[in-house]
């Protein structure tokens, strides 16, 4: 062996040998490495993960550059990243849907966790990583998606009169029963109605090629939203959480639940974790501290992100625009975006829907 291949080896053995933070598993394990070369003074490394990652190049360049340090020498590392996102399996009694690959939902035991607003976040923050994403609002009593990604007042439109064409905001498209009654319209019905109005929300929107689909789930855990889980093909869930033991009591049923109905649950998010004052920079954690962390470890599930409880956020929301397109550069951005890659890199890990790789078998008579 020549001492270029020589160097070519050990380069991709040190670096198929680096544990991911977010895949928490080795680049090796998640069959990233896709080629390494030693050219001149030039190392190129080519990986492709399984999750959205435009803005994750710098960090992961200067990990790297660390780890093989010691064999690079006097070499430069040229880190060529891509992602590849694929559909992953859902219930073994429901099919996902043609165009979306993964739906992803995002639920709470209780209401006033900011579940919505970690919702509309997360999808905005895959769209902004390169994704292709939709934001269904499930929350037919409470509909809060229109006022939140600024579409209140917009309606959908129907080509045929019996499918609906999404709208879009911030790259993501978006449906929600919000945009078919008046702001001010309670919505008195009975959970079969809700579920029917659901589903048909879900199947009858003309959802375009999807990476993920982001599901904001009523609150609670009781007969619509178990029948919500049982109908909707899931990739996987997402616990919202905060860190008051009261919270957390309910967020364990919306735990469970999932695994009642065979949805794996891709970890928990710790809202409103901790208040920085904006004045003097003061930290303080208002409703306790560690309760998503020791939720996470208790179930065996991961613990996604802690978010900060900041009026901006609140802010954000209300003004249709939220915090990662607001101001996408900031530390409350950042525990977004964090947190958004840490759910995809988890679903990335987990076991992969193979039926579409295999064709439709029809039986005619002749």
């Amino acid at each position: 062996m020549n001492q270029v291949n020589a160097a070519d080896v050990a380069i991709r053995e040190k670096i198929s040998a680096y544990a991911d933070p977010y895949l928490g598993q080795t680049l090796g394990e998640a069959k990233a490495v896709q080629s390494v070369t030693v050219h001149d003074d030039v190392v190129t490394v080519e990986l492709v993960l399984g999750f959205p990652c435009k803005d994750y190049v710098a960090e992961l360049q200067a990990a790297l550059q660390q780890c093989i340090q010691p064999l690079l020498g006097r070499a430069r590392l040229d880190l060529r990243l891509q992602s590849s996102i694929t559909a992953h399996a859902v219930q073994r009694t429901l099919k996902p849907l043609a165009d979306v690959k993964n739906i992803v939902a995002v639920a709470s035991g209780k209401g006033g966790v900011g579940k919505s607003t970690t919702a509309a976040n997360l999808a905005l923050a895959w769209a902004a990583q390169g994704a292709k994403v939709g934001l269904l609002d499930a929350d037919i009593y409470g509909p809060s998606q229109p006022l939140m990604m600024g579409l209140v007042g917009a309606k959908p439109i129907s080509s045929d009169g019996k499918h609906l064409t999404p709208l879009r905001a911030h790259g993501v498209e978006v449906m929600s029963i919000g945009f078919m009654i008046d702001q001010e319209q309670p919505m008195a019905w009975r959970g079969p109605m809700v579920t029917q109005a659901l589903t048909q929300l879900l199947g009858d929107t003309l959802w375009g090629e999807l990476d993920y689909l982001v599901v904001d789930m009523p609150p609670g855990t009781g007969d619509i939203q178990l029948t919500l889980a049982q109908r909707v093909p899931v990739s996987g869930a997402v616990i919202v959480t905060t860190p008051q033991d009261i919270a957390l009591l309910d967020a364990r049923k919306g735990l469970k639940m999932f695994e009642k109905v065979e949805v794996r649950v891709l970890g928990v998010v710790e809202n409103m974790s901790v208040h920085v004052c904006s004045q003097c920079g003061h930290i303080e954690h208002v409703f306790g501290s560690g309760g998503g962390a020791r939720m996470a470890s208790q179930y065996g599930v991961q613990l996604l992100g802690e978010l900060p409880l900041d009026i901006r956020i609140r802010e954000d929301a209300d003004g249709g625009v939220p915090t990662v397109i607001a101001e996408p550069g900031s530390a409350r951005a950042q525990a977004y975006f964090q947190m958004a890659r840490r759910t995809a890199a988890r679903l990335a890990t987990l076991n992969k829907d193979y039926s579409r790789a295999f064709p439709k078998i029809t039986v005619e008579a002749t």
